[in-house]
């Protein structure tokens, strides 16, 4: 399956991203070339094969190296307003989504 310039465009908007004319060719080159590489995975016949939690699994047991998933805090304004440049709707300093649940 080949993107065309029209599906590069859409998924640009979709994403929120801001593309001139001039950059949709390489863009839509690089996501044919992504797809053919999703393609290329999905023809491989994994049938018998356990899934692995993470490619070292089968080494070993090793564990993740991750750190924690938590929260900081920012007291810093000017922090908080830079994260805050790609909300497309906010209010007293939260993301505004739409709902998705009625």
């Amino acid at each position: 399956m080949a993107l065309t310039e029209t599906d590069v465009t859409r998924i640009a908007r979709l994403a929120r991203l801001h593309l001139q004319n001039t950059e949709v060719p390489a863009l839509q080159t690089e996501l044919n070339e992504v797809m053919g590489l999703i393609e290329q995975l999905q023809s491989i016949n994994t049938e018998g094969i356990e899934p692995m939690a993470h490619p070292l699994s089968a080494i070993g047991d090793i564990g993740l190296r991750l750190r924690e998933d938590r929260a900081l805090p920012t007291n810093d304004e000017a922090t908080r307003e830079h994260f805050m440049q790609n909300a497309p709707a906010r209010e007293a300093g939260v993301f505004l989504v739409p709902r998705v649940i009625e």
